[in-house]
């Protein structure tokens, strides 16, 4: 493995974060847009880095990309430790920023800290989208554990076998720098979710969710249940669910990467459809 670190890709040099204080955090933030506000929440891994998905997004909302407490840029805090730890945070952080009301999307990790937060806060949520949530599964299901691979074996589940295609997006300082910032996040990921794969309380809770919610599926899920999309939307009152279509195979969980201009319309045409009623 080479120890040179590659020429940044010239989509991760458009957008630095800005540091903005969240109590004791300093959040890394990524903002760029203008429209209704757009908050989206990263997976456990792709941090750091401003994608062609968000900019296309940006092409019609004001997008804010936060890096979780304990992930990319943002230091963990102190107490970080459960989802509401990161519920509370958020809406701290919005109240900082002064906003009221937003649009929520999510990926992955991202999407399970979204539907936390839009049950604790149904009325500040203007439209809410998950893409392709972890954390339910179906009661027969087998476990898909990301802990338990190897780094090789994640990048293949999270592309289907494709990785090689992506690496830009997977490479982005060279050895020993991207292992090292792999282990920070994955420390952070196994603090939220080590003893709480799969969550119960969330399943009893998500019917509080008032908020217009899609969730977009990939057509072969190897990181989060394969249920997991289906379970979200039979969960949450009048969800629907839309399966996102690969280019060249299955589609695969990292679709903000795999599929971004396809994944930023349909996040932005469900938005477009629930304009804010205040901001």
């Amino acid at each position: 493995m080479s120890n040179s670190a590659p020429t940044t890709p010239t989509w991760a040099r458009q957008r630095d974060p800005d540091t903005v204080a969240v109590g004791d955090v300093p959040v890394a933030l990524r903002r760029e847009g203008s429209g209704e506000p757009l908050l989206y929440l990263h997976d456990a891994w792709f941090a750091r880095q401003w994608l062609p998905f968000h900019a296309g997004l940006a092409s019609q909302f004001d997008v804010l990309a936060p890096e979780h407490p304990g992930f990319g840029d943002t230091p963990q805090g102190p107490g970080f430790e459960g989802f509401l730890d990161y519920v509370l945070h958020y809406d701290a952080l919005l109240d900082t920023l002064g906003l009221t009301t937003v649009h929520l999307a999510g990926h992955g990790l991202g999407a399970r800290i979204a539907a936390h937060l839009a049950t604790v806060y149904p009325h500040r949520f203007a439209t809410l989208t998950l893409i392709a949530p972890s954390g339910l599964r179906g009661s027969s299901e087998p476990l898909v554990d990301a802990f338990r691979m190897s780094p090789e074996q994640l990048g293949a589940a999270q592309f289907n076998g494709r990785e090689e295609r992506y690496a830009e997006f997977t490479q982005l300082k060279g050895f020993p720098d991207d292992a090292l910032d792999a282990y920070a996040d994955s420390t952070a990921h196994a603090l939220l979710t080590w003893t709480n794969r799969f969550d119960r309380q969330l399943e009893r809770r998500l019917g509080r969710i008032s908020s217009p919610t899609l969730v977009v599926a990939p057509e072969e899920e190897r990181i989060a249940a394969p249920s997991a999309a289906a379970r979200y939307a039979e969960l949450i009152p009048g969800a629907r669910v839309e399966v996102l279509h690969g280019q060249d195979g299955p589609s695969a969980h990292a679709l903000p990467i795999e599929n971004p201009n396809s994944l930023a319309e349909l996040v932005a045409s469900h938005a477009s459809a629930h304009p804010m009623t205040e901001a």
